[in-house]
């Protein structure tokens, strides 16, 4: 057998890397943020989502970014500093299950969930199922038409199922009419991969 090269292994690591959950979901969202948008992130955790919506949305856009963690925000924070050369963005520490008091109905562009934990951060402080799902059904009523809800969803170890099982089953029977519902697996990876999940208002 041919041995592999080492820019053969760079390739393949590379082309693996843009389809981990991450690439994933940013490649979709890219396709709904145009500059000027206007963006939620309901999980802010380090700041990488924030970041990546301000960047889309640009300098005309506006992207609120919750989090329940004061640690989450003073990261976040630092991250915007040093990354963005504007500010647009505001950082709310509040639960995302209120994020109706802060958007108003189809203002949304696009809203963002990575469900879990803050890495690095408490693991006993994580997204809940009750909480998220208030969360989802709100975020849903304030998407525009064609906005796009990313929900990146991690399972097993600490988080267990319940939140992951519970998110599923509320995308499944969303109005098929009025939202266009996109879920995906890692088919073939063991030990509870990621699963990434998109909803487009129609």
């Amino acid at each position: 057998m041919e041995q592999e090269t080492g820019q053969k292994i760079e390739d393949r690591k590379k082309t693996a890397g843009q389809y981990q959950i991450t690439s994933w979901c940013k490649r979709m969202i890219r396709e709904h943020v145009q500059p000027g948008a206007f963006c939620i992130d309901a999980t802010m955790g380090n700041g990488n989502d924030t970041q990546y919506l301000c960047e889309l949305a640009g300098e005309a856009g506006m992207v609120l970014a919750f989090d329940i963690q004061e640690d989450a925000l003073q990261r976040t924070r630092e991250r915007l500093e040093q990354k963005l050369p504007y500010r647009n963005y505001k950082l709310i520490l509040d639960s995302h299950s209120h994020l109706e008091q802060y958007a108003d109905v189809e203002s949304v562009d696009c809203i963002v969930f990575n469900l879990g934990y803050l890495p690095s951060g408490d693991h006993s402080i994580a997204t809940r199922a009750e909480t998220t799902l208030e969360a989802i059904a709100q975020g849903l009523s304030r998407l525009r038409p064609g906005g796009l809800m990313s929900i990146c969803i991690y399972s097993g170890g600490d988080t267990g199922f319940e939140e992951r099982d519970a998110v599923l089953s509320f995308l499944k029977e969303l109005d098929s009419k009025k939202y266009l519902v996109l879920v995906t697996e890692y088919y073939n990876r063991p030990n509870h991969p990621p699963v990434p999940a998109f909803v487009v208002r129609m």
